[in-house]
């Protein structure tokens, strides 16, 4: 039987939308304030604020982040090549910018360590490209950037003319240009994103891709970090095979560690992983996580100063970090033109971090939150800042976990935090001035633990798919021995490749029936399945396009032991030797047998069925190549007196091969070829003559 289908009205597309053109640029009151507090979703949440119910968790766990964004801000200017100081003013404005902004509830945005490696490395791209001197080491710029003479090239004060800016301005001051001009463009990607809708992007990064870059940056912050921890002093690499690079002259100049930092750095190690598994041991029984970080920076800092470790030692230090705001300043439009390229996959990194974890935080506490808000919400994050001398923010796993263990419940907790970075800023920052840069870098590679543990997890990733798992690995290594931008360029190329060659080679069946039931199955799969006689039911698991299509037509011939085109060849090659035969007056054929012997012999022992069912419920579309791989095995199997069947095949299959011309003009034979089961079309080849 055939079901007939619902009639589609016809949609005026034009009259839609100029409809939705109206409605989009008319301006209402109503349509304002929805507009505003849309644009603003603490409009929206803020009244309804349950103040007795809400505060003491948010106070909590804004207090709480607070105290970790504070030595983790100051540790990640490491990773990004800038001043602390703009670490903290990232912090400060991301949770307030987000708070106006944002849909989720618990997600904290700040600094993130991706982010920050990043942002590093196109900084120091353009400082080696400026003639600057990577060295950490050099004396620090005085007053506000623009650097004094003297005989380091790094407190030379240049007159550049590179990217148009002819100003003096020194390293300091290039460096934190470079990263106000980059994370500039990363947000206005990012609202651009917003305003065309294209979040779908973020669906090309799946699970493995996301896991392999983040674990080939971790490794990457990990080698970036090895010399301050042991207090070498070797250039910073650049460029492809950086992680490589940087291992060799760590070893080369290994001699030359500095003891007292080798010394500190085991010590702080220990103290924090002890502390971090501790803490996941009894996390149920701890009200809020241990400020591990601030206390191992807090007595460090007391060591170094009253031990004065940077001046017996040698010991490198943080160096000065200035209390107060500088001026807000535009970033430098030239200098938005050199990082451009570098910008994209920033943006794409920090948005689809961010959406993940408010995904995850609201599948979890049951609310709902709007993925294009939060492409305008991180996009603003940094646009606006980057005015403030702030580098690009993203959602952070880590400290978004603490905070939904800590008891937050709306964003006013990401305001607290922001009190607490912005005491810090006013009043607190200088005591930080005999912080050793190893201690900093500790908390670093310590706080990869997460990250890194993806190693243990690779053999139950291989049990459960090996394929998402060589995607793993070909993204991790990718991002840690080329670079991290291409790393993640590499996993999305190759996770689609993994999706087009398992389309184009899928797996095919030839199933049987379950005995007393209606139901079919593949008979390499299973044990006691009934061959039907005189049929073949072939099953093809994947879309029938035109990458495949020579590969179902192998997979059809080989697995039905008959190829109908070299079949009706030799038919023909037979009938062409009788009829020369016959001509000569000779009644026996070329291969000495009589006309009768000759008429069974043309046809072949292998042909053992007279119908071919095709299973198409895995067949989720067709293109024009695929209808015409259909229409070509109809016309050959009829030659052979073999009926095709389809069975199965979904409205979209249905219509591809309406308009295709597979049924006939006036769809008169679809009883006799289209079947929506495959039992219905066996009982139709057993009943056909």
């Amino acid at each position: 039987f055939l079901m007939e289908r619902k009639t589609r009205v016809k949609i005026n597309r034009k009259e839609v939308i100029l409809a939705k053109m109206r409605k989009s640029c008319s301006c209402t009151p109503k349509k304002l304030k929805n507009f505003v507090m849309d644009f603003l979703p603490v409009l929206r949440w803020l009244p309804k604020y349950q103040c007795k119910e809400y505060i003491w968790g948010d106070i909590m766990s804004g207090l709480v982040i607070g105290i970790i964004l504070v030595p983790q801000a100051i540790a990640y200017s490491l990773l990004a090549g800038l001043k602390p100081i703009y670490s903290l003013y990232t912090s400060f404005f991301a949770n307030i910018i987000y708070f106006l902004m944002g849909t989720s509830r618990h997600v904290s945005v700040g600094i993130f360590s991706l982010i920050s490696l990043m942002v590093g490395q196109v900084v120091d791209r353009e400082l080696l490209l400026a003639g600057f001197d990577l060295n950490d080491d050099a004396p620090p710029a005085l007053g506000d950037g623009s650097l004094q003479n003297n005989s380091q090239s790094n407190t030379t004060a240049f007159n550049l003319t590179i990217a148009g800016i002819s100003a003096e301005c020194g390293k300091e001051c290039y460096a934190i240009g470079i990263a106000t001009a980059l994370t500039f463009v990363a947000g206005v990607y990012q609202v651009l994103m917003g305003i065309f809708r294209l979040g779908f992007v973020s669906m090309y990064l799946s699970e493995s891709v996301l896991d392999g870059f983040a674990t080939g940056a971790s490794l990457t912050i990990l080698t970036a970090q090895v010399k301050y921890l042991i207090g070498i002093k070797i250039p910073r690499s650049q460029g492809h095979g950086m992680l490589v690079i940087t291992w060799i002259n760590i070893f080369r100049n290994v001699s030359q560690a500095n003891l007292c930092d080798v010394i500190t750095s085991a010590i702080c190690i220990v103290v924090l992983v002890t502390a971090k598994e501790l803490g996941d041991r009894y996390k149920h029984k701890l009200k809020f996580p241990l400020p591990t970080e601030l206390v191992v920076i807090t007595v460090a800092t007391l060591v170094s100063h009253y031990g004065k470790l940077n001046e017996v030692y040698a010991s490198s230090v943080s160096g000065a970090i200035p209390t107060g705001f500088i001026p807000p300043k535009v970033p430098d439009f030239n200098l938005m033109l050199r990082v451009a390229v570098d910008a994209l996959p920033l943006a794409i990194v920090s948005f689809v971090f961010t959406v993940s974890l408010s995904e995850m935080c609201a599948k979890k506490y049951a609310y709902t939150i709007r993925a294009n808000q939060e492409m305008f919400a991180v996009g603003f994050c940094n646009i606006i800042p980057s005015f403030f001398h702030c580098f690009a923010t993203s959602a952070a796993l880590a400290k978004t976990l603490v905070k939904t263990s800590t008891g937050c419940q709306t964003q006013v907790s990401g305001v607290i935090s922001a009190m607490v970075v912005l005491l810090v800023l006013l009043f607190l920052a200088p005591l930080f001035y005999s912080l050793q840069k190893c201690v900093l870098a500790c908390i670093i590679i310590v706080s990869l633990r997460g990250a890194l543990r993806k190693f243990r997890d690779v053999p139950a990733r291989y049990y459960v798919n090996k394929v998402d798992t060589l995607v793993w690995v070909v993204t991790m290594s990718a991002s840690a021995l080329i670079s991290t931008e291409i790393g993640l360029l590499v996993g999305i190329v190759f996770s689609m490749l993994c999706i087009i060659v398992r389309t184009q080679r899928p797996r095919t069946a030839l199933l049987g029936q379950i005995r007393g039931t209606s139901f079919y199955e593949d008979d390499l799969e299973y044990e006691n399945l009934f061959s039907i006689p005189k049929v073949k039911i072939f099953r093809f698991e994947a879309p029938l396009y035109y990458a495949n299509r020579n590969y179902f037509l192998k997979s059809l011939y080989r697995m039905t032991n008959l190829d109908p085109n070299l079949e009706a060849a030799r038919r023909k090659k037979y009938e062409k030797k009788e009829k020369q035969h016959l001509r000569k007056g000779d009644h026996t054929t070329a291969n000495g047998l009589g006309i009768r012997e000759t008429t069974l012999q043309l046809v072949p022992k292998q042909i053992d069925f007279h119908a071919l069912v095709v299973d198409c419920s895995s067949i989720s579309f067709l293109d024009t190549t695929g209808v015409n791989t259909l229409k070509e095995i109809l016309k050959d199997y009829k030659d052979l007196n073999i009926s095709v069947l389809l069975a199965c095949c979904n409205p979209s299959v249905i219509d591809s091969l309406k308009r295709g011309g597979y049924f006939g003009k006036d769809f008169g034979s679809m009883k006799e070829m289209l079947f929506y089961s495959i039992h219905n079309a066996v009982k139709f080849a057993k009943d056909q003559k």
